[in-house]
């Protein structure tokens, strides 16, 4: 488990890069208002240590960052996280790194955010199905594109859902490269354990596959995780009408949720699965990690 020194770490990210484990996370700095993208080391995916954080040094970013996704693409670290605090108008933007702690932003952030910008919003195309919003970035390489999946609204903002968009490998990742790749939601709550939101996507390329874990119901709710599936990146069915992986019993360290879930593959082709909890409520928060088996159709938690 990593629990922040002030008691709040949430959104986690793992990837490997130059040796070490790097972990992104949510957080909030004592003395400093604005939620922030933190950063910790480690070489053992078990102990780490606090390694600063990426400073709000942007117009778009002044209200605070947070739930990040990294990835290591042709020798660089690219991390892909949301603006927050603007509502409807949250994005995503695009950072790259050399050295997984010092970040180049792109200068055309935020890079992405979907068609249907709120009601009175000047210069946006509407589809109607979406508020604008684009939160909890997570992406994957399948068949030769960078497939970008974020959570949204619907116009009211009362219920959250996932989209899709991708861009062609190789590119800057920046606001002209990503395309829309369905104007409408990939996946939408619909059982009665997710309520009103699906969030925090977090997928995985598997048996020419994608595999996406999900978090179902907003915070605390209490929050647990789903699995689905897709052939082609876009249309994704669940794997089960059941959570992959539940809240724990009360009292425990997850007892209000297990939630905003975060998949990784490592060099040696081991899974693991990153996750937050919360034993009060959201007064404080914890990440953990599973390690997963991949089954063929599915995946199963690895107990020894």
């Amino acid at each position: 488990m990593f629990y922040s020194p002030n008691g709040f770490a949430k959104d986690p990210a793992v990837v490997r890069f130059k040796g070490r484990f790097f972990l992104y996370h949510s957080a909030y700095i004592p003395g400093e208002k604005p939620l922030r993208t933190a950063i910790a080391v480690s070489d053992d995916m078990e102990n780490w240590t606090p390694a600063g954080t990426i400073p709000l040094d942007t117009e778009c970013e002044r209200n605070g960052t947070g739930a990040p996704c990294a990835i290591v693409l042709d020798g660089r670290l690219h991390l892909f996280y949301q603006t927050y605090g603007n509502w409807a108008r949250d994005a995503i933007c695009h950072a790259v790194s050399e050295d997984g702690l010092v970040f180049r932003k792109d200068p055309t952030n935020p890079v992405f955010r979907p068609a249907g910008l709120p009601d009175g919003e000047e210069g946006a195309p509407d589809s109607g199905w979406c508020c604008g919003r684009a939160i909890d970035a997570d992406v994957v390489v399948f068949r030769g594109r960078l497939w970008l999946y974020y959570a949204t609204r619907d116009r009211a903002m009362k219920r959250q859902m996932l989209g899709a968009a991708s861009a062609p490998l190789g590119c800057a990742y920046g606001r002209d490269d990503f395309r829309e790749e369905m104007p409408a939601p990939i996946l939408e709550p619909t059982l009665p354990w997710e309520k009103d939101c699906i969030e925090a996507p977090a997928a995985i390329e598997a048996g020419g596959r994608v595999w996406m874990f999900y978090g179902g119901a907003y915070n605390c709710s209490p929050q647990q995780i789903g699995l689905a599936v897709s052939d082609d990146g876009v249309r994704f069915r669940r794997v089960s009408d059941e959570p992959f992986l539940r809240n724990g019993e009360p009292g425990s360290w997850n007892a209000s949720e297990s939630g905003h879930p975060y998949v990784f593959r490592d060099d040696d082709g081991r899974i693991h699965l990153f996750y937050q909890g919360s034993p009060d409520g959201g007064k404080t928060w914890i990440l953990s990690r599973a390690e997963l088996s991949f089954t063929g159709d599915g995946f199963a938690l690895r107990t020894e």
